[in-house]
């Protein structure tokens, strides 16, 4: 029985987007993990050249390269025999898209995380302001950014969701679990 591996390391680009085309709907056949093998690599270094990330570009290749199958297996590669440059021409779309979610991102930080600014609690307040600023400093970045935008500069989820990038779900999400760290935190110092 002839090692498939083997048998696929020997087979031009072209001919393996080709056998992916040709291949069943969804299927997890050897050709996928050999066009993975062969070009995650060159996607992964473009994307540490261009997103200056290491997670960035892992997940780059990953998304590369399944829009690459869907695309072979759905016919809408043309030139299969260019599978390398329809790859890299993907890769390009999709880091410029992701730059663009990062610019957005800090924009959006650096327009309403103004550490300067800070509001005084009304007088029946009973908040540990400098408490409660430590702990908002400790979130994530991206959750810090959703609590604000939703409490202080008031959006909602979708247009939150437009402007990172993410679905209105993920900021509900995101909300949640960074209130729920806040409250923790903020709590945590209360019972000290």
């Amino acid at each position: 029985m002839p090692d498939t591996r083997a048998t696929l390391e020997a087979v031009s680009d072209e001919a393996l987007a080709r056998r992916i085309a040709g291949g069943p709907q969804g299927s997890t056949d050897t050709e996928e993990g050999e066009l993975y093998r062969r070009f995650a690599p060159r996607v992964r270094l473009y994307g540490r050249r261009h997103l200056h990330n290491d997670a960035a570009a892992d997940d780059l290749a990953q998304d590369v390269l399944l829009l690459t199958i869907e695309r072979l297996r759905a016919g809408e590669v043309r030139r299969p025999e260019e599978i390398g440059s329809f790859i890299l021409g993907t890769s390009r779309m999709m880091a410029q898209a992701e730059r663009r979610v990062a610019q957005r991102r800090e924009a959006l930080a650096a327009r309403f995380m103004d550490t300067r600014v800070e509001t005084a609690p009304s007088s029946s307040a009973t908040l540990d302001a400098p408490r409660m600023a430590a702990c908002l400093r400790a979130l994530a970045e991206r959750d810090r950014l959703v609590v604000v935008l939703t409490f202080y500069a008031h959006h909602e989820a979708p247009r939150i969701a437009k402007d990172l990038g993410v679905s209105p779900g993920a900021v509900r999400v995101i909300r949640h679990r960074a209130m729920a760290r806040l409250r923790d935190c903020v709590l945590g110092g209360a019972r000290r």
